[in-house]
């Protein structure tokens, strides 16, 4: 999920986030997408305006704010929920439009990213399934979505906040104190609006168990349930290397969820998960792919075996050359196109036995070649097997509309038969790379 942040809501939202200010939105031609767009687009420099349909129904619309240019409006139209209007930086727009028209995370977003799509509450996307190019919805235990009505049962004093106004607008660093007088306020506004949405259906935020403060876990705290060094943990700041946005801040710093944190952690096993398990030392003293410790290990043998060469000689003197024939893009092996042809093939095979399976009768397992070559590839590029099951699993169901789950039990079942690799190797890599989707649920 991309990292947007939200700095104030406008006025005739109907789903106020907490702790942000309102803003006087009246000049927003709520009702009509293309004049929101036409509010930015084509108006001069620095300004622009956009609007989509939505896929099922609705629509979104933005637009720079003509005067406060550093903000833009962001507007989402659920045909049944009904909209959502916030006040974002005029650079965080392109993130949330992607969120809202094709990350499959619902349009409200709360603590760090938990996501509600009209019915259900889900946690933050970081578990990624490549079978379906997506990340993997994961309902939040015990959620209890709570509205606008349920928060204003407690005593709130209107008097006590004001509307902003758009020009001169700068964002708060910190929650307002007092929002549930701004949201009182707001509740007033809304008595005067002809068909508002009635208080007890308008979302405002999430609570569930594991979202309690005491519950919540630091970097150390991830790192354990990783089973890693807080030193191993991504470096802030890194954008290759980013942890999940925290659903929380404390003093000493951010505070995950448990779940999130497991669900990184799975996602930290399955993109590293394999290179270490399928690593070897070599006669260096050096961590590598097992694949290319083998190579070396024949190499050094077959050079070392004339009796002209010392061992230490013949290991130096087979290094390179073991390199070469899998690392790089002049490699000896085509290890791109073997890739390419092991896909094809468990594709076809798939194909050919389809018709049997839509007959009730099970796949019959991979050919013995097909596994040995699955052997090879992934012993030398381990760190590749995650997106090698993922494209498998991805074609296979948009090719030839297989399920990922059965693709998954048929790779399983064909390496338990014929992989040199062993079972308990096998299934500890196909439990770390499988995509979600494609596996079964006892695994």
């Amino acid at each position: 999920m991309s990292e947007f942040c939200p700095v104030a809501n406008g006025l005739r939202t109907d789903h106020p986030v907490p702790g942000l200010p309102f803003i006087n939105d009246e000049r927003l031609p709520l009702d009509n997408p293309d004049a929101i767009e036409r509010t930015g687009r084509e108006q001069g420099d620095g300004l622009w305006g956009r609007t989509d349909p939505l896929p099922g129904g609705g629509w979104v619309a933005f637009t720079t704010e003509p005067k406060n240019r550093a903000y833009a409006w962001a507007v989402h139209y659920h045909p049944e929920h009904g909209r959502t209007v916030v006040l974002v930086t005029d650079g965080s727009w392109s993130g949330l439009h992607h969120d809202w028209m094709y990350g499959h995370t619902g349009f409200l977003y709360r603590h760090g990213g938990y996501w509600w799509d009209g019915t259900d509450w889900y946690r933050p996307g970081v578990v990624f399934d490549g079978a379906y190019e997506r990340y993997d919805a994961r309902p939040v235990v015990d959620a209890l979505t709570v509205t606008a009505a349920d928060l204003l049962i407690h005593p709130a004093d209107p008097g006590k906040a004001k509307i902003a106004t758009i020009a001169g607008f700068t964002a708060h660093k910190t929650a307002l104190p007092n929002w549930r007088d701004h949201l009182a306020l707001w509740a007033e506004h809304r008595r005067r609006v002809p068909n508002a949405r009635p208080l007890d259906e308008c979302v405002v935020d999430l609570r569930a168990p594991e979202l309690e403060p005491g519950r919540l876990v630091d970097r150390a705290g991830v790192a354990r349930i990783a089973n890693i060094a807080e030193d191993d943990l991504p470096v802030p700041g890194y954008e290759d290397h980013k942890m999940p946005d925290p659903q929380a801040n404390g003093a000493g710093g951010p505070l995950w969820s448990q779940p999130v944190a497991r669900d990184w952690a799975e996602q930290h096993r399955r993109d590293h998960g394999p290179g270490a398990l399928l690593s070897a030392t070599t006669s260096f003293g050096t961590p590598q792919p097992q694949g290319l410790v083998d190579d070396h290990s024949r190499l050094t043998k077959v050079i070392h075996v004339d009796g002209k060469q010392t061992e230490e000689a013949a290991k130096n003197l087979a290094w390179w050359p073991a390199v070469s024939l899998t690392v790089g893009p002049e490699s000896l092996f085509p290890v791109s196109a073997l890739r390419t042809t092991l896909i094809e093939a468990v594709l076809s095979h798939l194909a050919t036995n389809d018709m049997k399976e839509r007959r009730g009768i099970w796949f019959l397992p991979l050919r013995r070649d097909v596994v040995k070559v699955f052997d090879w590839y992934v012993q030398r590029k381990p760190d590749h097997t995650a997106g090698l099951l993922s494209e498998i699993c991805l074609d296979a169901r948009t090719r030839l509309d297989v399920d990922p789950q059965t693709v998954g039990q048929l790779i399983r079942q064909s390496l338990h038969r014929d992989s040199t690799l062993g079972k308990e190797i096998i299934d500890a890599l196909l439990d770390a790379a499988l995509p979600p989707s494609a596996k079964s649920s006892e695994s």
